[in-house]
C-alpha cells in the first residue's frame, strides 16, 4: 500500500456564517486528527484565505476536545469570514506560504464563491506540479449549491424562518393587517419557500409566498393581497430579497456589489417598505407592516437543527477522509437522499467545476401554477431537515348566547 500525502493541514471558512459551520470545522479538525499518518498539524487560518496570505493561522491541534465542541455547537464562524475572490498573485502567495509551512491538505467551507476559489487553488497546484489536495466543505443558508441534495446551513435557517412566520401569523391573527417579511436567499427561493413549512390550518400564513424564480409583478401582487384580505381579513406574506421583474431587474437593490460581483440585495429594509407603501396606498390597507429578517436568519443559537448540524459535522468529516485516502486531488462533498419516505441520506465526492460558480434554483415542481405559492412536493422535501416544529393550540371558541337587553 502506497504511504498517505503527509504534510500540514489549513482550514478556512468562507462566506456568510451559519448556525452550523463550525459543526463542519470541528468535523474536518478532529477527523484530520485522527490522521496523523497523513496530517502532522492543523491550522486555522482567520478570515479563510486573508487569513492564509497574512499568515494569520492559529494551531487547531492545541485547543482541548471540550472547547472544540463548544465551538461545534457554536452559531457563526469560529474561524471568522471572509468574501474575497483572489487574484492569480493572491493564488501565488497562497502557494509560497502552503510550501513554507509544508501544506499539503487545504479545506475550504463555504457556498459556490467558496468553491470557486477552492477550484482556483486546485488547479494552480495541478499546474505548478505541487501534490496537494482540497476539498470544498458545503455551507450556505440559501440552498443553492449544485449537484448536493441539499446544504448545510439550510436546515437551520429554514428553522428559524419557518417558526418565525409562525410567531408573525399568531400574531396577525390577534390583530389583522398586512405583514410582508423579506427573506434572504439571492436568486433561490428555498429559504422564503420555507416560510411555509410551519403551516397546519387552511388559514395560516404566510398566505402568499414570491421566491425569484417567479417574476414578480406589483400588479399581480396587489391583486394576490387584495383576494386574501377580502377573504380572511388579513394576510401575511412571504418575499425573496432577490424578486425580480420579467427582464431580471431586481425589485429593490441597494446598487451595491461584493468582491465576486454579487449584487447587495438586501441590508436596508428598502423592498418591503416599497411594497408595504404599495398595499397602503394602491388597497388603502390602514394597518400594514414590513420586516425584513437580515442577518437574524444565519446564526440564531435557539433554533438549530439537530439534522443540520449532524450533516454538517459529517460533511467535514467526509471531506478529510476523501482527501487523506486519495479518492482524488480535489473535490466537494454532496449529499445524495436515498428515499423519501423515511428520511436517509448518504455522502459522496463531486468535482469542484461542478459546484463552483453557477447555482441551482428551486425546481418548478415546488411551486403552485399562480406562482405565489409552494407545493407539497417542497414541504415534503424540507420538512425532514428542520425538525419537528412546536405544536400550535387554538381554543375551541364555544359561543355564550347573547341576551336580549
Amino acid at each position: 500500500m502506497a504511504s498517505p500525502l503527509k504534510g500540514r493541514a489549513v482550514i478556512g471558512q468562507s462566506g456568510g456564517p451559519t448556525a452550523v459551520i463550525n459543526q463542519s470545522l470541528v468535523g474536518a479538525v478532529e477527523e484530520c486528527l485522527r490522521h496523523d499518518e497523513a496530517i502532522t498539524s492543523v491550522y486555522g487560518a482567520r478570515h479563510g484565505i486573508q487569513g492564509i496570505l497574512d499568515q494569520d493561522m492559529i494551531d487547531l491541534g492545541r485547543e482541548s476536545f471540550s472547547t472544540l465542541e463548544r465551538v461545534a455547537a457554536t452559531p457563526s464562524s469560529g474561524l471568522g469570514s471572509v468574501r474575497l475572490k483572489p487574484t492569480k498573485e493572491d493564488c501565488n502567495r497562497i502557494f509560497e506560504i502552503f510550501r513554507a509551512h509544508d501544506v499539503r491538505y487545504f479545506f475550504y467551507i463555504g457556498g459556490n464563491d467558496s468553491a470557486e476559489t477552492a477550484h482556483i487553488i486546485a488547479e494552480l497546484a495541478r499546474e505548478s506540479d505541487y501534490e496537494f489536495r482540497v476539498a470544498h466543505i458545503p455551507k450556505t443558508i440559501d440552498n443553492d449549491l449544485r449537484v448536493t441534495d441539499h446544504c448545510p446551513g439550510f436546515g437551520s435557517a429554514a428553522r428559524f424562518v419557518s417558526l418565525a412566520f409562525r410567531g408573525d401569523d399568531l400574531d396577525n391573527r390577534a390583530i389583522h393587517g398586512v405583514k410582508i417579511n423579506i427573506v434572504m436567499g439571492r436568486h433561490a427561493g428555498f429559504l422564503t419557500a420555507a416560510a411555509a413549512i410551519g403551516r397546519r390550518r387552511d388559514d395560516d400564513g404566510p398566505h402568499l409566498v414570491y421566491v425569484p424564480e417567479v417574476p414578480f409583478e406589483i400588479d399581480s401582487f396587489l391583486g394576490d393581497v387584495d383576494a386574501v384580505v377580502k377573504r380572511l381579513g388579513r394576510c401575511v406574506v412571504a418575499v425573496s430579497e432577490g424578486v425580480a421583474s420579467a427582464d431580471g431587474k431586481p425589485v429593490f437593490t441597494t446598487g451595491e456589489l461584493d468582491s465576486h460581483g454579487n449584487i447587495q440585495l438586501s441590508g436596508s429594509g428598502g423592498l418591503g417598505d416599497f411594497l408595504s407603501a404599495q398595499v397602503k396606498v394602491r388597497l388603502g390597507v390602514k394597518r400594514v407592516r414590513a420586516d425584513t429578517f437580515g442577518y437574524l436568519q444565519r446564526s440564531f443559537p435557539g433554533e438549530i437543527s439537530e439534522v443540520d448540524a449532524r450533516e454538517a459535522r459529517e460533511v467535514g468529516v467526509r471531506a478529510v477522509r476523501a482527501m487523506v485516502s486519495g479518492e482524488a486531488p480535489s473535490g466537494s462533498i454532496a449529499m445524495r437522499r436515498l428515499q423519501d419516505d423515511d428520511y436517509e441520506i448518504d455522502y459522496f465526492l463531486t468535482e469542484l467545476s461542478n459546484v463552483a460558480r453557477d447555482t441551482r434554483s428551486v425546481p418548478p415542481e415546488y411551486l403552485n401554477e399562480a406562482g405565489n405559492d409552494v407545493t407539497r412536493a417542497f414541504l415534503d422535501y424540507a420538512t425532514p431537515l428542520v425538525g419537528k416544529l412546536p405544536r400550535i393550540g387554538f381554543l375551541e371558541g364555544h359561543p355564550v348566547p347573547k341576551i336580549d337587553i
